[in-house]
């Protein structure tokens, strides 16, 4: 299938700006913050309210028209080591406004600063505060992109390892849920990929980590135990080197009884629903994520 003629202009405008640029975290952490001029705005139907979780700076993003029950906690990609809530608003505002319920972004600590366990702390802090504030497991979902996605996938683990309630669904779109970074992809993608890099992607690894933890689960979620796992949803598309990552994901999770939906877009690339409305595409992305959203929220309310 051929991508839209604005999508191919994008692919081309993100590959000059990314692809083979060997750069500083703090000229990343810069971009990221320019970037959030564009990225950072939402429509006027949705509020937007900043909070202080325990220290950790979060931002509610609230639809008009969204549930008071259900909430999305979305944790933003960025390789472990940038990103922001400014500059995946956008993208989280039209999340929100599809499945029609809040959206709840926190701020986790980034590396080197603050190598793992951090960032896993932090979002279990985040979780742990929803509940103590009347929001039910089963009327949370996770959602990240990139490493986000698999930060979430870590998080679901990690309650899992201390029998603590689960969410209700988790979304990874392009996840990087492989850190030792072992998928085919790497090579067989490496031309097609727009954004990523794999020396790089080694060196936010190792400034999140030890090599010798790299396979750890809640480093690398594709090592870990999937049995009772919550209903999965991963949006990947075919040009990006971290393929693989949501294949293998897919497999382990299935292979362990979990319910799984595999969305492969083709021609599309790394984290392409940040960039929003102005893509074609991302009105049928966003609306596959409210579909998955509701699905999940209404199958409980059945119960």
């Amino acid at each position: 299938m051929s991508i839209s003629l604005r999508s191919r202009f994008w692919r081309m405008v993100l590959r000059g700006m990314f692809k083979n640029q060997k750069t500083t975290i703090v000229a990343l952490r810069a971009n990221s913050a320019n970037n959030s001029k564009m990225l950072g705005k939402v429509s006027k139907t949705t509020q937007v309210e900043r909070i202080d979780i325990d220290g950790i700076q979060a931002e509610w993003l609230r639809p008009l028209s969204a549930s008071q029950v259900n909430v999305i906690l979305y944790l933003h990609g960025g390789g472990y080591v940038t990103g922001s809530i400014e500059d995946h608003r956008m993208m989280c505002g039209l999340l929100a406004e599809s499945a029609g319920v809040k959206v709840l972004i926190p701020e986790y600590r980034l590396a080197p600063e603050y190598p793992f366990p951090a960032a896993l702390d932090d979002s279990l802090k985040v979780f742990h505060w929803l509940l103590a504030h009347g929001y039910l497991p089963e009327n949370i979902v996770i959602a990240g992109d990139s490493a986000g996605g698999g930060l979430s996938l870590a998080v679901v683990l990690a309650l899992k390892e201390k029998n603590a309630p689960l969410p209700v669904a988790v979304i990874c779109l392009s996840p990087w849920a492989d850190l030792a970074l072992t998928g085919q992809s790497h090579t067989t993608k490496a031309k097609a990929e727009a954004i990523l890099n794999k020396d790089v992607l080694h060196e936010w690894a190792l400034c999140y980590t030890d090599e010798s933890n790299l396979t750890n689960p809640l480093v690398s979620p594709v090592y870990g135990d999937f049995h009772g796992f919550p209903p999965l949803l991963i949006q990947v598309g075919s040009e990006e080197i971290l393929l693989d990552d949501s294949i293998l994901l897919a497999e382990k999770a299935r292979s362990a009884g979990v319910d799984v939906t595999l969305k492969i877009w083709d021609g599309m690339w790394h984290v392409w629903q940040a960039l929003g409305d102005l893509l074609p595409e991302n009105k049928k992305t966003f609306e596959e994520i409210g579909e998955f959203v509701q699905r999940q929220f209404g199958r409980i309310e059945k119960k």
